[in-house]
């Protein structure tokens, strides 16, 4: 006898439907997974055994063959273990198979039937939604992340005999239901705030016009001088996480299977802070089936790369495709996976291998050569991307101790917000965004300058010895001040702001 079961796998950072078919025929007793199923869909014979024999069901001793259609795709994971003992008990006549075509149906299956948490419940939802059926059937761990998806009933199930109890209509499961508002509300709330920052109001000046024009930032500095504690800040000002924005990002999570416990949805911009001993496959993605690196998973947030040059320069270079396009392609033998990479680049380096050169307090030890050689390690095409270089001072005693709190980050945030608002009202008729996304085309129509202003950047570009590729940097980042000023013109002001954020073009590199 045949059965049929829907269930769902998933490709880059969306799902697709998966027909599970189960045939038990009289023959040698034998079961074969086929469909190009990876090691542990192979392995999920034995525990689809135990749990329907520990269930108290009869496992039959026949010729089992489990098809996994599209049968041209590789199947990965352990999802398809409730599916597969759902197909069996239904082949063998111990469940009806009236609601089969009606949910689809994912779950790791324990010996003694209990039915674990699996990856990807949210896409599998709206997989479920885009096909038009009636619902998903998963782990009661993953029931409120899928139950973010509205139209679709959730059904979250403890153990084997569970779902097959509802499926024979002998017990009722209500669908899980969540209030996104009430998430949104509990979650977007940030830890860190910038008014914890002692000093360095300059800094926090060019991390709130980061933040406005979506601009990637540079921090230079001596070590101690406060370059992560103000990077750990950054998504506290950022614009607020949108809906569409927070599902996007929830799925890279639910993907990868990062989503944090007892959490539904990614109600905050995503901070990732990876060591510098990542490899190119953690930084980008990768493996044998490609899975979302940590360019991925800054979606939507900030990727802080700590100690710049200290990466390894292919690593870095590898950049420059997500920071380019937002998105990220990664190619191999069996498949290629296009995974979204939308982010704000922030680093920081030691101005020389010691930390101390131009420190006031401290004496640097390194030669000319030694920080020409450092420094070098960052590329020119990658500092190209980088528009605002800030270099960040020790901070004195007397700032340490003063009492008197800062801004808070709710009010640098409404400032950004409001900048934001008028970047997306410039660009309606445009796919991009932010500021920072300005093509030259588009620099030329909005980012007409007078006659002081234009003295004031060649000047600048001339006397001060930046480079050509900050001029188009200096009028986008002048474009964002101009916008948080509230001012429809860029003037000598604004363009003066802007050259002060390119350090590193008029130092000794």
């Amino acid at each position: 006898m045949i059965s049929k079961v829907l269930s769902s796998a998933i490709f880059g950072i969306d799902a697709y439907l998966v027909e599970v078919e189960v045939d038990i025929s009289s023959g040698f007793p034998q079961f074969t997974t086929v469909g190009l199923p990876e090691g542990a869909v192979r392995e999920s014979k034995e525990r689809v055994r135990s749990a329907i024999r520990n269930c108290n069901f009869d496992f039959p001793v026949k010729r089992i063959t489990v098809n996994l259609a599209p049968a041209d795709i590789r199947k990965e994971g352990s999802a398809f273990d409730l599916p597969i003992s759902i197909g069996i008990l239904a082949a063998t006549g111990s469940l009806k198979q009236d609601k089969l075509d009606q949910y689809i149906i994912m779950g790791e299956l324990s010996l003694d039937g209990n039915v674990k948490s699996v990856k990807g419940a949210l896409p599998c939802a709206i997989s479920v939604r885009n096909a038009g059926l009636r619902g998903l059937i998963v782990p009661k761990s993953n029931a409120e992340e899928a139950a973010v998806v509205k139209g679709v009933d959730i059904i979250g199930v403890e153990t084997l005999v569970d779902i097959a109890l509802f499926l024979q209509d002998t017990k009722d499961i209500e669908p899980t239901e969540v209030d996104v508002t009430k998430i949104f509300d509990k979650l977007r709330n940030y830890e860190e705030d910038l008014q914890d920052v002692k000093g360095q109001e300059h800094v926090k000046r060019a991390l709130e016009v980061a933040a406005s024009g979506g601009h990637n930032v540079l921090m230079l500095g001596s070590p101690g001088t406060g370059k992560t504690m103000l990077a750990k800040r950054l998504p506290s000002i950022l614009p607020n996480i949108s809906l569409e924005e927070a599902l996007e990002t929830t799925k890279i999570y639910s993907v990868a299977g990062l989503l944090p416990q007892n959490s539904s949805l990614i109600a905050t911009r995503p901070f990732r802070p990876p060591h510098h001993s990542i490899s190119d496959a953690g930084l980008i993605g990768g493996g044998t089936i490609p899975k979302p690196g940590e360019v991925s998973m800054a979606h939507n947030g900030v990727l802080f790369l700590d100690e710049l040059p200290e990466f390894k320069k292919n690593v870095l270079e590898l950049l420059r495709q997500p920071l380019e396009d937002g998105n990220v392609t990664i190619s191999r033998a069996l498949t290629s996976i296009t995974y979204p990479s939308n982010f704000m680049l922030v680093a920081s380096m030691n101005p020389c291998p010691c930390g101390y050169y131009g420190d006031p307090f401290n004496e640097c030890t390194c030669s000319p050569n030694k920080i020409q050689k450092y420094r070098a390690r960052v590329s020119g095409p990658l500092l190209d991307r980088i528009d605002i270089h800030i270099e960040v001072p020790p901070v004195r005693y007397k700032e340490l101790s003063d009492e008197t709190k800062g801004e808070p980050s709710v009010k640098i945030r409404e400032r950004v917000n409001k900048a934001r608002e008028a970047q997306i009202r410039r660009f309606e008729d445009s796919p991009i965004y932010s500021n920072s996304q300005m093509t030259p085309k588009q620099l030329k129509k909005f980012v007409k300058l007078d006659p002081d202003s234009k003295e004031l950047l060649g000047v600048a570009i001339d006397r001060l010895g930046l480079s050509a590729r900050a001029h188009d940097r200096i009028l986008k980042v002048s474009r964002t001040i101009a916008d948080l000023d509230g001012q429809v013109d860029v003037n000598s002001n604004h363009i003066s702001e802007a050259i002060q954020y390119r350090s590193l073009d008029r130092s000794i590199l």
